[in-house]
């Protein structure tokens, strides 16, 4: 009788056409991702100017998509093991893409911050599981720089949100940049005749069949038997609730330490996609020349990504991202000095490539990290207990622009915020990692 072994040939198998279906598909919902993540950012400065908003109220409503995002990014997890991967990923992008342009209609805070908060429970719940989509289907050697490669996406859609608010909202309004979110509402019949279903899902369906298949497409010149077996893939049958079982196995502090790094990193990355542009504005420059400067830090956003994704594969993974963390703290600090307009957009792409670049990667390393029947629990979790730090993000930092306190003191605190992720991320137990 011959034995499958799922994993042993997911993680062997070379790179082929399958792949690159993935890698496109959660590449493109990332990148829609991204954009809806971005335009309040963007935007920002005009709804403020609009609505006749302070910035503590500005604060409020950007950080209304967060809570959002909170409780979509456990909840999107745990549908995922009941649903299955796909069907929640189609129910995520049809949420955020639909709420995202109905909130250009409103007219005042509170409508805004109630379609923002719904269009984030869409947001929150496709992250975990497009990331576990991309790290159990990619090969073990390519694994950290494909979910990066993935997840650079993300800036790419901040980068598209900054070019079509600097294009357009002059003429258009903040509006136009919300009701651009309603176009990937028409991906989602390709995304449910074209994105493969989660093996370890398949699994608990017993669906050996379709396990089979999906094998016979990942590596065509697999040798398979009709009647060969299926080992299962890393499914318990554990009946624990799947969050308690994140700190089982001496994976306990390591969970812990995770959600500190999420909390941290996504402090950072929300404090300069929501307020950078309004920072900028404050300094002097004009709309356009401060969307210029999210646009750099995007960039580096990719760069850092792959980059560092590259180094995580060649390297220990957790320490590529102390490294990251404790970088982007340090460029951060280099933002309170006077500097020319050149060296100030070098200076900003590579904050990107240290906050926003970094935390992509921890999103690989989480997937990484957990077993696969709980892979999406344990994103979700790190994803939605880190989503405090993006709600926080917002409102501090638009708490002191209120303040008219120096624009040095907004890089100061976001900088000790990757201080703080660095030393957390070097106490995980990278012993535990089930990618060891």
């Amino acid at each position: 009788m011959q034995y499958i072994d799922v994993q042993q040939n997911i993680d062997s198998a070379p790179l082929s056409l399958f792949h690159y279906k993935v890698l496109f598909w959660c590449f493109l919902i990332i990148v829609i991702d991204g954009y809806d993540i971005a335009i309040a950012g963007a935007a920002l400065p005009s709804i403020m100017s609009d609505m006749g908003v302070t910035a503590a109220t500005a604060g409020f409503m950007a950080s209304s998509a967060m809570f959002g995002m909170m409780f979509g990014a456990i909840s999107g997890g745990i549908l995922s093991e009941k649903i299955g991967r796909v069907k929640t990923i189609v129910i995520c992008v049809f949420i955020f893409s639909l709420f995202t342009a109905l909130a250009g209609f409103s007219h005042d805070p509170v409508t805004f911050s109630i379609l923002r908060f719904i269009a984030g429970l869409g947001i929150g719940g496709v992250l975990p599981n497009i990331i576990a989509q991309m790290t159990e289907f990619s090969p073990k050697k390519l694994r950290s720089f494909l979910t990066t490669l993935m997840f650079s996406g993300y800036a790419v859609g901040g980068i598209l949100a900054a070019l079509i608010g600097k294009q357009f909202i002059a003429q258009f309004g903040w509006q136009i940049v919300f009701f651009v979110a309603a176009a990937p509402l028409v991906t989602i019949p390709f995304l449910l005749k074209f994105m493969p279903e989660s093996i370890s899902y398949l699994m608990k369906k017993d669906s050996d069949h379709e396990i089979k298949n999906t094998l016979k497409h990942i590596n065509p010149a697999i040798d398979m038997h009709p009647e060969a077996k299926i080992t299962k893939l890393e499914v318990s049958a554990s009946t624990a609730a799947p969050v308690t079982r994140l700190f089982q196995d001496g994976r306990g502090l390591s969970t812990l330490m995770f959600w500190v790094a999420y909390f941290t990193g996504l402090f950072m990355m929300y404090a300069l996609s929501t307020w950078l542009t309004k920072l900028m504005s404050m300094s002097g420059y004009s709309l356009g020349s401060a969307l210029s400067f999210v646009v750099a830090l995007n960039v580096g956003a990719v760069i850092g990504a792959n980059l560092g994704g590259w180094l995580a594969d060649k390297f220990n993974i957790k320490w590529v991202l102390v490294v990251m963390y404790a970088l982007g703290s340090i460029f951060l600090y280099g933002m309170t000095f006077k500097l020319s307009t050149e060296l100030l957009y070098v200076l900003i792409a590579c904050v990107g490539a240290c906050t926003t670049g970094a935390q992509l990667i921890a999103y690989a390393y989480t997937g990484q990290f957990y077993p696969g029947d709980i892979r999406s629990t344990g994103i979700g979790a790190a994803s939605s207990v880190g989503r405090l730090g993006a709600i926080c993000a917002p409102l501090i930092i638009g708490y002191i622009v209120m303040l008219n306190l120096p624009l040095e003191q907004n890089f100061m605190v976001i900088a000790m915020a990757g201080i703080v992720g660095a030393v957390a991320l070097a106490f995980i137990n990278h012993h535990k990692s089930a990618n060891q």
